[in-house]
């Protein structure tokens, strides 16, 4: 018998990358989805894939950059599906820059997106979860337990994602709800670290999306907190970070990620230059 038979699982950001894998494995579990995001043609494509699977699929166009779209699309989404029993707040945008020269446009589309939104689905949903009991997963990453350089609007907004989760998580205690968040590192194949064609550090390494979804079915299942997603011994590391922020400022220099981050941001430009002519 498949672990979520009769089960309904939104999931953000499913119309690419890792939300899609996220909504598979799910679904190969036997449970149904609810696909979320602004993006039709990969929405589409998402619930084929889930509905080959033998399970119920359909979507709902929400750009989760805009917080009257999201709240309005998840009054529509609670009205026409009454049996959620997970959440999945996978979606995410990230925007490579030198702080100075970020457009506060951009800023606020980032923690919207990765922060605003998904603390508003949560709120919404909640009530319905408390009298049946459910899981929220949310997706933030490693750049929100130690801050990147050349990415810090990103890294504050997954930050605040972690923490958001970890006091969430004590207040629902003694319900019927449990919350987990995971963080994964560099991630290959698809998604926004793939996307920009750059190499990760030797040191830290990739890993696949399939291992993010398998660690979304795993926080489920097992009810844990959190679940790093990373092959390098970073939990050591992010320890030690904790104790020294000048030390883990040093560690992550050594491993060359200011440096690969300094190097996105100068591709970025050069494309938009490229665009723009």
């Amino acid at each position: 018998m498949k672990v979520f038979s009769n089960k309904t699982a939104i999931v953000t950001g499913a119309s690419r990358g890792i939300g899609v894998k996220i909504a598979l494995s799910l679904a190969e579990s036997g449970c149904n989805i609810i696909a979320v995001a602004r993006n039709p043609e990969g929405l589409n494509s998402t619930c084929t894939k889930v509905k080959s699977k033998g399970v119920q699929a359909t979507y709902y166009l929400i750009d989760l950059s805009k917080i009257n779209d999201t709240r309005s699309g998840m009054d529509k989404i609670l009205k026409e599906n009454p049996n959620i029993d997970f959440l999945i707040n996978n979606a995410g945008i990230e925007y490579y820059q030198k702080f100075h020269l970020y457009d506060p446009i951009v800023i606020s589309d980032i923690l919207t997106t990765n922060l605003h939104s998904p603390i508003e689905i949560t709120r919404m949903l909640l009530p319905l979860l408390l009298k049946k009991g459910g899981h929220i997963v949310n997706i933030a990453s490693l750049a929100g337990k130690k801050g990147i350089a050349y990415n810090s609007i990103y890294s504050a907004s997954k930050a605040g994602l972690i923490m958001w989760t970890d006091a969430l998580r004590q207040e629902l205690q003694h319900t019927k709800v449990g919350i987990s968040v995971i963080c994964p590192g560099y991630i290959s194949e698809s998604g926004m670290f793939a996307d920009s064609h750059v190499e990760a550090p030797k040191l830290l390494g990739t890993s696949l999306p399939q291992h993010v979804a398998d660690a979304v079915i795993q926080s489920i299942l097992k009810k844990k907190p959190e679940i790093i997603v990373n092959k390098g011994p970073i939990k050591p590391l992010l320890s030690i970070g904790q104790l020294s922020p000048a030390f883990g400022d040093t560690v992550v220099k050594y491993f060359g990620v200011p440096e690969m981050n300094r190097i996105r941001v100068e591709n970025a430009n050069i494309h938009k230059t490229k665009d723009a002519s």
